[in-house]
C-alpha cells in the first residue's frame, strides 16, 4: 500500500506538469485548444455566453473529449474534470462527489443541482441518488459542471454544485455509430439531422445491452432525443425538444469481507441476484427568445416532466419493493437589458408545480432475528401522495470597470410547499391496523400535513484581469436545499413528524485562472462551511443533526507539449470534518473526516496525435485513501488506474476506435463502504475490458 501522503505528493506532481512545464520550455507548440473566450457556457445565466465573462468555477467536458473517452458511464468522462468524483456502484448507478464526500442516502442526492438544457432532471424535492442515468449525456456536445452553489439562476440542490448536460444544437449531421466490447456488451448511436429552410431538426438515439462481470448484473437501456431549433417572423426564436429514457437493470449489490475485491472468487459473486431496477422519464421544452423594444431581452422556458422509477430495495430487512414516479409542469423565466455599456441586469422567476407519489411493498415474510419479523411485516409500507409548488424570484447585476475590475451580485428568495396526503392508515400499524410486536412496526406513516420553506440565497462575485492571458477571482456564495419529500414524509419508528430545517452552505473561493499561447490553468481554493445537515440517527429519526466543513484546493491546466503531445491534469486536495458534537459508536465526531471523502484525487492524460487523423491518450486515474465510516477507525487504501483510448478517422466517412479500460487488471473497489452489522463492503472494479468502436458518417 503507498503511504496516503507520498501517494498525493505524487498525484500532485503530476498533474502541476501541465503548469509547471509551461514555464520551464519555449512555447513554440500551436495551439489546438480553443481560447476561454472562444467556450461558451449555459449553466451560469441560462443563455450561451463567453467563459471569459462568467465568474464561476466551471469545469467544461469538450465534444472532443466526450467523443474520445465514449463514455458508457458518466463517470468515465466526468471524473477528468476538478472536484468532481463521481462514484459508479452496479450498472448505471451513481453517486457523486463536487466538492464534497461521496454522499449517500435518501435525501443526499438534494446537494447537486443535475440538470440537462438548463432544467432539472427531477423536480425539486423529489430527487433521486442515480438520476444522472435520465440525461443523454452519450450523445451531448458538452457536459458544464458548477463546482460550489449555484449562480442566482439556480436555486434548490445546487449545494455543492451542478452538472448540466448540452445537447448539441440541430443540424444536417448524420452518423451512425456501433461499439462492442466483453461480456455481450454491444452499443449502437445515431445523430441523424435535417435542415429545411429556417428550420432545424435533429434525432439524437442511444442503446446499450451490457451482461456485466457479475452474475444477474447486466443491464439494457436506451435514450431518444428530438431537437428543434426555427426562428419565426417576428424574430421570436424557438429551440427545445424531446428526451426520453429507459433502463431495465438487474442489481448487484456489495461484496462483503475484508478487502473481498481483491479476492477473484468474491468480486465475482452477486449476493442479490433478485434485485433489479427499471425507470423510465421524459422530459419536453421549448426555449422562447425575443427582444423587446424597451431594451429587454426576454428567455422563457416552459417544460414537462415526467419520471416513473420501481426496484427492489435488496439493501432493507424484507426486500420491499419501491415505486415512485412524480410529473411536473414548469417555466423558467428570465430577462436580461443592458443598463449601459458596462453594465448588465438580469432578472426572473421560475414556477414549478409537482404531482408525486411513492409506495413501497414487501411481498414475503422478513428473514432473521425475531425482531425483525415481528417489525417489518410483509404487506404493503407506504402509499401516499405529494403536491409540491416551487416559486422562485431572482436578480443579477454586472457591472465592468475599466481598469480590470467587475462584480457580480445576485439574490434568490425561493419557497417551496408540500401538500402531503398519506392514502394509508397512520402510524406504526400494520397496513390493516394490527399493531406490531417489540413496541410497533418500523415504518411510521404520518398523517395529512403540508409544509412549507422558504430560503433567501445571495450571491458576489469579484474579478480582477490582471492582463490580457490573467485573472483572479473572489467569490461569496450561499447554497441551500429544502428538504426532500422521502425525508419528510417517509418515516420509522416513533418519528411522527419530521421537524426539518433546510439545508444551508456558505462557500468562500478564491481562484487564478489563465492561458497563454499553448498553456492553460487553473487554481481554486475553497471553505464552505455546512449547516442542517439532515441524517438518520441510530434509532432511524430524519433530523438536522451534522454541521460539516469542507475545505480544500483544485489544481488544473493542459499544456500543448508540440504539434504531437498534449498534457493535461487535475488535481485535488480537500478535507471535510464534522464540526459538531456527535456520537457514534461511543465516538466524538468532532473533528473526524466525513466518511467517502479522499483527501486527494485527480486524473493525469497524456495525448498523442501524429497526424490529424490519429489521437491516442493514456489516462492514469488516481484515487486517494479515505475513510469508509465515520469513526475514522477503517479505511479504503484507494487506487491508481490506468485507461488506454484510441481514434482513427480513417476517411471522411469512417472512424475507428479501440478503448482499453483498467488497463493493467488492477484489483480496485469502485466504491468502499462500511456497515455496523456487516463491517467492510465493496462495489468491486472491473477487470481488463476493451471496446472497438465505428463511426459511420453520411449524407
Amino acid at each position: 500500500m503507498t503511504p496516503e501522503p507520498l501517494r498525493g505528493r505524487r498525484l500532485l506532481a503530476a498533474s502541476c506538469a501541465a503548469v509547471i512545464a509551461a514555464a520551464m520550455m519555449p512555447a513554440h507548440a500551436q495551439d489546438t485548444t480553443p481560447a476561454i473566450e472562444e467556450i461558451q457556457v449555459i449553466s451560469s445565466s441560462r443563455r450561451p455566453e463567453d467563459l471569459s465573462n462568467v465568474n464561476a468555477s466551471i469545469a467544461i467536458l469538450s465534444e472532443d473529449e466526450l467523443r474520445l473517452t465514449s463514455h458508457t458511464h458518466i463517470q468515465e468522462a466526468a471524473n477528468r474534470l476538478p472536484g468532481v468524483n463521481i462514484n459508479r456502484n452496479n450498472g448505471q448507478e451513481s453517486l457523486i462527489s463536487i466538492r464534497s464526500p461521496v454522499l449517500s442516502g435518501g435525501g443526499a442526492c438534494g446537494a447537486f443541482l443535475l440538470a440537462e438544457e438548463g432544467i432539472p432532471l427531477r423536480a425539486a424535492g423529489f430527487c433521486n441518488v442515480n438520476e444522472l442515468f435520465d440525461s443523454h449525456s452519450e450523445n451531448a456536445e458538452r457536459i458544464e459542471v458548477i463546482r460550489g452553489p449555484g449562480s442566482a439562476f439556480y436555486g434548490s440542490n445546487a449545494v455543492h454544485g451542478m452538472i448540466n448536460v448540452v445537447l448539441p444544437d440541430p443540424d444536417d449531421r448524420r452518423v451512425l455509430s456501433v461499439e462492442a466490447g466483453p461480456r455481450g456488451t454491444l452499443r449502437g448511436n445515431a445523430r441523424i439531422g435535417f435542415e429545411n429552410d429556417n428550420f432545424s431538426h435533429t434525432f439524437l438515439v442511444n442503446g446499450i445491452s451490457e451482461e456485466g462481470f457479475r452474475p444477474q448484473s447486466g443491464f439494457d437501456q436506451q435514450k431518444l432525443s428530438w431537437l428543434y431549433q426555427t426562428e419565426l417572423a417576428n424574430g421570436v426564436t424557438l429551440d427545445g425538444g424531446i428526451t426520453t429514457t429507459n433502463l431495465n437493470q438487474e442489481t448487484a449489490g456489495y461484496v462483503v469481507g475484508n478487502e473481498a475485491y481483491k479476492d477473484d472468487d468474491l468480486r465475482r459473486t452477486n449476493d442479490n441476484p433478485e434485485a433489479y431496477r427499471d425507470n423510465r422519464s421524459m422530459r419536453a421544452w421549448t426555449r422562447i427568445s425575443y427582444a423587446l423594444d424597451s431594451g429587454w431581452d426576454v428567455v422563457m422556458t416552459p417544460y414537462y416532466r415526467k419520471a416513473d422509477l420501481d426496484f427492489k430495495q435488496h439493501f432493507l430487512p424484507g426486500t420491499p419493493t419501491e415505486t415512485n414516479e412524480h410529473s411536473s409542469v414548469g417555466v423558467q423565466f428570465a430577462t436580461y437589458r443592458d443598463l449601459s455599456e458596462n453594465t448588465l441586469l438580469s432578472a426572473g422567476l421560475d414556477l414549478e408545480f409537482t404531482e408525486g407519489a411513492l409506495t413501497q411493498r414487501q411481498d414475503g415474510p422478513t428473514q432473521g432475528s425475531p425482531f425483525l419479523v415481528a417489525t417489518v411485516p410483509a404487506g404493503k409500507h407506504y402509499d401516499y401522495d405529494v403536491d409540491a409548488t416551487q416559486i422562485a424570484p431572482f436578480v443579477q447585476l454586472q457591472h465592468y470597470w475599466d481598469n480590470g475590475f467587475d462584480v457580480t451580485l445576485g439574490m434568490r428568495f425561493e419557497r417551496m410547499n408540500y401538500d402531503y396526503d398519506n392514502n394509508m392508515i397512520s402510524g406504526r400499524t400494520r397496513d390493516n391496523g394490527v399493531p406490531c410486536g417489540f413496541g410497533g412496526c418500523r415504518y411510521n406513516r404520518p398523517a395529512d400535513r403540508s409544509d412549507t420553506f422558504a430560503n433567501v440565497a445571495p450571491k458576489l462575485g469579484v474579478r480582477y484581469q490582471i492582463n490580457d492571458l490573467h485573472n483572479v477571482q473572489f467569490r461569496l456564495t450561499r447554497g441551500y436545499r429544502a428538504p426532500q419529500a422521502t425525508e419528510l414524509y417517509r418515516l420509522q419508528n416513533d418519528q411522527n413528524v419530521a421537524d426539518l430545517d433546510p439545508v444551508e452552505i456558505d462557500s468562500v473561493e478564491l481562484a487564478l485562472q489563465g492561458s497563454s499561447g499553448n498553456w492553460s490553468y487553473e487554481a481554486v481554493a475553497f471553505y464552505m462551511d455546512k449547516d442542517n445537515e439532515i441524517i438518520t440517527d441510530g434509532d432511524r429519526i430524519n433530523l438536522n443533526g451534522i454541521h460539516t466543513r469542507h475545505k480544500g484546493i483544485e489544481l488544473s491546466g493542459a499544456y500543448e507539449m508540440s504539434d504531437d503531445w498534449r498534457l493535461s491534469a487535475a488535481y485535488n486536495h480537500a478535507r471535510h470534518t464534522y464540526q459538531n458534537d456527535q456520537l457514534s459508536g461511543g465516538v466524538n465526531l468532532k473533528g473526524n473526516d466525513v466518511e467517502s471523502a479522499p483527501r486527494n484525487f485527480g486524473t493525469v492524460q497524456l495525448r498523442w496525435s501524429p497526424v490529424s487523423s490519429l489521437t491516442t491518450e493514456l489516462q492514469w486515474v488516481a484515487m486517494g485513501e479515505y475513510y469508509t465510516n465515520p469513526t475514522n477507525l477503517d479505511s479504503y487504501e484507494g487506487h491508481d488506474v490506468l485507461n488506454l483510448r484510441t481514434r482513427w478517422q480513417a476517411s471522411d466517412a469512417l472512424t475507428l476506435s479501440v478503448n482499453i479500460l483498467n488497463l493493467t487488471d488492477r484489483k480496485y473497489a469502485e466504491r468502499a463502504d462500511w456497515t455496523t452489522f456487516g463491517g467492510d463492503r465493496y462495489f468491486p472494479g472491473e477487470p481488463l475490458r476493451a471496446f472497438v468502436g465505428l463511426d459511420w458518417r453520411f449524407n
